[in-house]
């Protein structure tokens, strides 16, 4: 039996790309008593709904997580919360720093708030790479709402609600991606690379889905889940997807890596290999191994970053992986 079966879930940010992934996905495969969707745009939810031929097990709830109110009436009678808003772009972020704070941090806090008056069971948070050892502030963003997240098992007490949070790295074929972005360029001829030793870690929306759903059931409160991916070279990428095309090197933007980490060397000292996924546990008094004892500690001077990863993604696999996204 899965943990979503007969029970009641809430996904923020539910009609984004994982939002509408996740959906989908609980509906074909996990029988929920109820789904509620909670966003902010209408259409997108009018357009949702008609694309699920107006399931009565999802509910839709406009609402925006900068908004407490909402949420704590949104989850009324919700069981299990995935957390998936936020303000994402890192150019928009860097642009819009106050915007981003209100999203990604007071949203989140107002998350754990309503979740922890309405007594949800648990919730789960998407984090993203850019949150480890971050130089840009969406990064920093996702950082504190990673600390907040995990701080709440403290704030908890002696309710029943237990937090957690997910971290992956890009994913295939999402909304603002690289993927649109080149095959949107492609028939000219000519895609920009910001940088030839460009590396990234990629994971399909299938992938993330079915990885937050694993660790809902998993999960003890208190652990950030990072699951083992492969990475891929930009330059690979590029040529999957358009293989005459010429590259043009523009250089890195502002506040971009050459490449990604999900876990730094401080991370890794209370980081446990379960594997196929890492946790990394919180350093708090309260925390007390939480059912990991018997996974392995990672070895010393470990970290887990894009250009020093074991698997690598080749131009076939990067070819399917595009196709099957679109």
């Amino acid at each position: 039996m899965s943990i979503i079966s007969g029970r009641s879930s809430l996904i923020t940010g539910g009609t984004g790309s994982f939002g509408k992934r996740f959906v989908r996905h609980l509906l074909a495969q996990h029988d929920p008593a109820r789904i509620v969707v909670l966003s902010r745009d209408e259409l997108k939810q009018y357009d949702f709904a008609a694309e699920l031929d107006h399931d009565p097990r999802v509910r839709f709830f406009i609402g925006d997580v900068r908004d407490r109110d909402r949420l704590w009436r949104a989850f009324d009678g919700v069981d299990l919360v995935v957390h998936a808003a936020a303000l994402k772009q890192v150019p928009t972020a860097e642009y819009n720093p106050f915007e981003a704070i209100k999203t990604n941090i007071h949203g989140a806090q107002n998350v754990i708030d309503a979740a922890l008056d309405r007594r949800v069971e648990r919730v789960i948070a998407l984090s993203t790479d850019k949150a480890s050892s971050p130089i840009n502030l969406y990064g920093a963003t996702k950082l504190v709402s990673d600390k907040l997240f995990i701080a709440a098992n403290a704030y908890a007490g002696t309710k029943p609600t237990r937090f957690a949070v997910v971290r992956y790295g890009n994913v295939v074929g999402s909304r603002g991606s690289v993927v649109p972005h080149f095959k949107r360029l492609a028939p000219t001829g000519v895609l920009p690379i910001t940088d030839e030793r460009m590396t990234r870690f990629w994971i399909t929306l299938d992938q993330g889905v079915d990885f937050v759903i694993d660790m809902l059931g998993l999960m003890h409160g208190g652990e950030l889940f990072v699951p083992k991916i492969p990475s891929m070279r930009m330059v690979d990428l590029a040529h999957a997807m358009a293989p005459d095309a010429r590259l043009n090197v523009v250089g890195i933007r502002p506040g971009e890596k050459l490449h990604e980490q999900m876990i730094s060397v401080d991370d890794a000292r209370r980081t446990v290999d379960a594997g196929s996924f890492y946790v990394i546990q919180p350093d708090a008094e309260w925390w007390k191994g939480g059912g990991w004892t018997q996974a392995t500690p990672v070895p010393e001077g470990f970290s887990y970053t894009s250009d020093t990863n074991t698997e690598w993604l080749t131009t076939e696999q990067l070819r399917t992986m595009v196709s099957s996204a679109s």
